[in-house]
């Protein structure tokens, strides 16, 4: 299959440039997910648009026998591309800089792939929108999917995504918990306002504040497990509008990540206790979550499968485990729905390594067949019972 995708692989190279020059935000993506919708309609795949507002479902195959989903996203971040280059960015303030033009092009370079091929059962591509951000409600583009149906009858979901700061041709793939699930934190902490130079007439919301902050910095460190990775950062402070006026209140919010939802409850509910000291000095606390996606936990059997084809396709020194870590990643909503696995591709551009979600972010564009072999044989090989024990 490697040696096939290398036969397409200028196609899948156009794809990606035209994606990257062309980038749409979450929820937005008309352009792409109708280009995409179009080029799947020329291979033959039956259709369906507007699927979790913008996204893109494709089936290839018969009904009544397995069903493996390969999913690409398919959103751009509010980023200034600093890069010069023909495919730069013509959407200034818009960027691809967590390499999702890349994965759509994959994606349709497998869909080219497996056009080609017979095989038992079904495969779908899922296109999806906003992996990146939530809608009005917080809610991003892959549980907006599933809830649409995307993943009905699947039996495996399989996806990938770029790694700049591995060389191309390596691969990591590992079971268990790939990234961490993400909840947001809002908070207002209410006081009594006043004069700067009477500080005893009010109740002073910044003092709330750093003892809530203190306690809320302790609650990984002192309340919760060694054993259980997880993290509650403080992403922003506001208050005031004047430096001799005390403020009646301030806003401060934040994220919480976690691998296991036992953990996200505990961590709830120690949050809660952190912001009710607020109460016990004499202010009050208004404070609500916004819950995000789920971990992302890789399944054994996906992650072998994915494991096997990598090794025959690049060799065993080339696929190493995932690297541990507490980013976020919605294909987490897939994977609850079904068992599913997500690798990383090398796609490091040698001597100028970029970072993703970095105004500079490009890759080595090498990887691309690489990347598109892999999720193609995969499907295959599920569809064809050729796994290996």
């Amino acid at each position: 299959m490697l040696k096939q995708s290398y036969h397409i692989q200028e196609e899948i190279v156009d794809w990606r440039r035209d994606f990257h020059a062309h980038p749409e935000l979450g929820f937005k993506e008309f352009r792409t997910s109708a280009k995409v919708a179009e080029e799947l309609e020329k291979l033959g795949y039956r259709v369906r648009r507007n699927v979790g507002r913008t996204g893109v479902v494709a089936d290839l195959g018969e009904e009544g026998g397995p069903c493996i989903a390969i999913r690409a996203d398919m959103d751009a971040l509010p980023i200034l591309e600093a890069n010069d280059v023909p495919y730069r960015s013509q959407n200034d303030g818009t960027m691809h800089a967590c390499g999702h033009d890349s994965h759509t092009a994959m994606a349709l370079g497998a869909a080219t792939l497996l056009a080609r091929e017979k095989f038992p059962g079904k495969v779908r591509f899922l296109f999806q929108p906003s992996e990146e951000a939530g809608d009005e409600e917080g809610i991003s583009g892959a549980p907006r999917m599933v809830a649409d149906g995307a993943v009905q009858g699947v039996d495996m979901a399989i996806a990938l995504h770029v790694d700049p700061s591995t060389p191309v041709g390596d691969i990591h793939i590992s079971a268990g918990p790939s990234s961490g699930g993400v909840d947001s934190w809002y908070a207002r902490i209410l006081g009594k306002g006043g004069h700067g130079a009477t500080p005893h007439h009010t109740v002073d919301p910044f003092y709330l504040a750093v003892h809530v902050m203190i306690a809320l910095n302790a609650i990984v460190a002192r309340r919760l497990d060694p054993f259980d990775p997880a993290v509650v950062s403080i992403g922003t402070l506001n208050g005031g509008f004047t430096q001799n006026v005390i403020p009646a209140h301030v806003d401060i919010s934040g994220t919480l990540r976690y691998t296991d939802k036992r953990v996200q409850k505990q961590i709830h509910e120690e949050i809660t206790h952190a912001f009710e000291i607020a109460k016990t000095l004499g202010g009050e606390a208004e404070l609500r979550f916004e819950i995000g996606c789920p971990p992302m936990i890789n399944h054994a059997q996906p992650s072998k499968l994915i494991e096997q084809v990598a090794v025959d396709l690049l060799g065993k020194e080339h696929v190493t485990p995932i690297p541990k870590g507490l980013g976020a990643e919605d294909f987490g909503s897939f994977t609850e729905a079904a068992p599913g696995a997500m690798f990383t591709l090398g796609t490091r551009i040698e001597g100028d390594e970029r970072f993703l979600h970095h105004p500079r972010l490009d890759l080595d564009e090498r990887a691309l067949p690489i990347g598109t072999a892999i999720l193609a044989e995969t499907a295959l090989r599920f569809l064809r019972n050729e796994t290996k024990e």
